[in-house]
């Protein structure tokens, strides 16, 4: 069986989601919980090794756009997973992606994009306008668009208010565990405004703490893609292979 490696502390509460998902889509895979409690044979766990890294240290680097020090970070954080025994590994964030493909290319394993796992995830329900919710990082920066683009899918973001407005909650709320009802209609509120502006025909939550607010599947016509739910759905794959 092959054992996952995960990027986790970015943040902490998405990692904490990444290994509830994982294990139970993987004991789902296998079977469900009743057949492995009737067979102790059966394997009823994935192995998976998550490495948390320091989130205050990569925001600092990343808000002053020191991507030097960020990507080699990150780079070495990679190669203490596969010295662990990580067959692959993931980052449990999107912000990160911003330097996935100099960490690709540096990284002694396999390492799985949550951003190609969500192109394939949208080509797949035919979506070809979809808006992207996350960091300002996330939005502002074209590692999903580059991505996209290359199937035919426009990605679109909020305007530079509404973006300011999704970060900041990010960054004091979700990143702290804060879910309020508010911060939950205000961003459906932006959601409905590029339904009519923008005519988007989905949404992604390019933050894996966006789900944690935006737990519906969809809105007005409008599906949520949950990237952090499709990047579980790749690593198990990649576990069971």
């Amino acid at each position: 069986m092959k054992t996952a490696g995960i990027i986790g502390g970015i943040g902490p509460e998405s990692t904490i989601e990444y290994y509830r998902l994982i294990i139970a889509a993987y004991r789902e895979r296998q079977g469900g919980a009743r057949a492995h409690a009737q067979d102790a044979r059966a394997p009823s766990y994935p192995a998976i090794i998550i490495n948390s890294v320091d989130l205050t240290r990569l925001i600092r680097w990343i808000t002053d756009n020191e991507l030097g020090p960020f990507t080699d970070h990150l780079a070495s954080e990679i190669e203490r997973l596969a010295r662990a025994g990580a067959d692959f590994g993931v980052l449990a964030s999107n912000t990160p992606h911003i330097v996935f493909d100099e960490l690709r290319r540096r990284s002694p394993i396999l390492l799985i994009s949550i951003v190609e796992s969500a192109c394939d995830a949208a080509r797949a329900l035919g979506l070809k306008r979809i808006g992207l919710f996350g960091t300002s990082f996330t939005m502002k920066s074209s590692f999903y668009k580059d991505v996209f683009s290359k199937s035919g899918i426009d990605i679109i973001v909020p305007t530079e208010e509404e973006q300011a407005y999704i970060h900041e909650t990010y960054m004091k709320e979700l990143l702290n565990n804060i879910f309020l009802p508010e911060t939950h209609d205000r961003l459906i509120e932006i959601v409905d405004r590029m339904k009519a502006r923008d005519d988007v025909e989905g949404l992604i939550l390019g933050g894996t703490e966006l789900p944690l607010i935006l737990r519906d599947a969809e809105h007005h016509g409008i599906p949520f893609l949950d990237t952090t739910k499709i990047h579980v759905e790749r690593i198990v794959a990649e576990l069971l292979s």
